[in-house]
């Protein structure tokens, strides 16, 4: 007769998956904010980098977009450093910056499209990753 085994997860091999998660969105969160910050840089020089979209329902100036991005941008590496510590309210601030910063880049899709699906992409990542982790699990 054959019994069948379930695995199962260990707090060791929990507590290495909380960490990965947490490396993982910190990483992930200090490149989405440097990122953004050459982005907001780019957009406060006025660079040609960007398109111009002249009928776009969201009508910003690209120097405002590139104040947003940059500030955005330094926060978002900030509390990147905050979550290599493994604290709570860095986590709690990470995953509000991502949020923020999908919703910069997707109201900012006209000006560079790429850079932008990029920078969702990424911040989606980082919400998934803080919002996994149980606080117990990542001390």
């Amino acid at each position: 007769m054959a019994s069948t085994h379930t695995p199962h997860r260990s707090h060791g091999t929990s507590q290495l998956w909380a960490g990965g998660l947490t490396v993982f969105a910190a990483v992930m969160l200090g490149i989405t904010g440097v990122v953004g910050v050459c982005r907001g840089i780019m957009a406060v020089a006025e660079d040609d980098v960007f398109l111009t979209t002249p009928n776009y329902v969201f009508q910003f100036d690209l120097t405002g977009w590139g104040w947003i991005h940059l500030v955005l941008g330094a926060v978002a590496i900030v509390v990147s450093f905050g979550l290599f510590k493994v604290a709570t309210w860095a986590r709690v601030a990470g995953v509000a910056i991502a949020a923020l910063v999908v919703i910069a880049n997707f109201l900012s899709l006209p000006y560079y499209p790429a850079w932008s699906i990029l920078m969702i992409a990424l911040s989606g990542f980082v919400i998934w990753a803080l919002c996994v982790v149980r606080p117990d699990d990542a001390s």
